[in-house]
């Protein structure tokens, strides 16, 4: 009698799961497909303004509390935690909405909402606390609501790797526009609080267009689906989540933990620090693309852990290179850069490979709720270790990275 062969899927005979097939490399997308995968011409229209915009104000808005609105700095920075912590309560909100149909008029919202943010953020006058709270609030709320429903978009339009392929461009977009608005703000702000109120007006102008380009996409997705015995709980998205909250640390890395390495105990000029920044958005736009493409032929969840892996050695990196000086560190924020890159084109990718199609609204807005959560945290925390010395802060963060992209290994198969 004669065996079928063994099937790669099933498990092996010490219960284990057999070995992840190789996929054929995939071709490169061209740029109608990731244009068309994106939701067409008028929508990535609608990111690269929404992004300059963004780029316009969101870095300079502390600066416009204390300079403009001549509030202290305790005062600034707490109506922006306001805002950010509102943005994090909408998130559940949005997902519901998102998996009643919600596409393009869930994003347009995200950006039309801004639009109210600024225009009581100028309405602001000096020493009025109360409204530049609720303009922080509003601004929050726009960009915490944003990826969540960009994602769920490009999801409805595409599918597969080429999905996965259009989330990383419109990653590279949006990078590109922050970098070219922070820039155009940067040369503004000698200007003085007039400059500052200048910069608001065109960001907001920014984000109104931004909102009727994505407006006038129409997508939705279907509002019909009913939610099926197969939409439960999904393997491994728990564990993603909670690992989620580590990986995006290493966002937070090139604005916060080089600078106040290179700054505060190397005692570098601060032009390392803009280096090692303008390095990484030029990085992300040039290879966040090329690199989710090439990295298709292997699961999501296994480049996920690789990208752990690649912030963890990074990270033990910049410890070695603060004995070395700012070159070394500068160079070493490459290898930082690479491993964002394979983060950001896998973990949204995986979640929206995993999520069924009635919960995906939902799936997202808590992926988003523990990126927010992350990023909320990590300027705190990577400060305070900092304080105690190169050791407690890189050694923490390679730790805590290298135990999150364990914990996704392991789930891979799960997932």
């Amino acid at each position: 009698m004669t065996t079928a062969p063994p099937d790669a899927t099933r498990p092996t005979p010490d219960h284990r799961p057999a070995p992840e097939r190789r996929a054929a490399p995939e071709p490169r997308p061209t740029l109608r497909q990731l244009v068309g995968a994106c939701g067409g011409p008028r929508y990535a229209l609608a990111l690269a303004v929404d992004a300059l915009g963004t780029g316009l104000l969101r870095p300079f808005l502390l600066l416009y509390g204390i300079t403009v609105l001549e509030l202290s700095a305790a005062a600034t920075g707490l109506a922006m935690t306001v805002g950010i912590v509102a943005g994090l309560v909408c998130l559940p909100p949005l997902g519901r909405w998102l998996d009643r149909g919600a596409r393009s008029s869930a994003v347009a919202a995200s950006m039309l909402v801004r639009v109210v943010g600024v225009v009581v953020l100028v309405a602001a006058s000096a020493g009025d606390v109360p409204l530049f709270t609720v303009a922080a609030l509003l601004l929050g709320i726009g960009n915490q609501s944003w990826p969540a429903a960009h994602a769920a978009l490009v999801a409805t339009v595409s599918t597969g790797r080429l999905r996965d392929a259009a989330l990383a461009a419109g990653r590279s977009v949006r990078n590109a526009g922050l970098g070219v608005g922070a820039l155009l703000a940067a040369t503004a702000v000698a200007g003085g609080p007039s400059a500052l109120r200048v910069l608001a007006v065109a960001s907001g102008a920014g984000y109104l267009a931004a909102g009727a380009l994505a407006w006038s996409v129409r997508v939705a997705a279907d509002p019909t689906r009913r939610q099926s015995a197969d939409d439960g709980p999904t393997p491994g998205m728990g564990v993603l989540l909670l690992a989620n909250v580590l990986y995006v640390f290493c966002l937070n890395v090139p604005e916060i933990a080089v600078p106040l390495v290179l700054v505060t105990q190397l005692h570098a000029s601060p032009v390392w620090a803009a280096a090692v920044f303008v390095a990484n958005t030029v990085l992300v736009v040039a290879l966040q693309v090329p690199l989710t493409t090439w990295t298709a032929r292997w699961s999501r969840g296994t480049v996920l852990a690789a990208s752990g892996v690649v912030l963890a050695v990074s990270y033990l990196g910049f410890l070695f290179a603060t004995g070395l000086g700012p070159a070394a560190v500068a160079l070493v924020s490459v290898a930082c850069t690479l491993g964002e890159i394979l983060y950001a084109g896998s973990s949204t990718a995986l979640v929206t490979a995993l999520a069924p199609p009635a919960l995906l609204g939902r799936a997202l807005a808590r992926f988003q709720l523990s990126t927010g959560f992350g990023l909320a945290v990590s300027p705190a925390a990577i400060t305070a270790l900092a304080a105690h010395g190169p050791a407690a802060l890189w050694g923490t963060l390679a730790a805590g990275t290298a135990g999150a992209s364990a914990a996704v290994w392991r789930e891979r198969d799960r997932a």
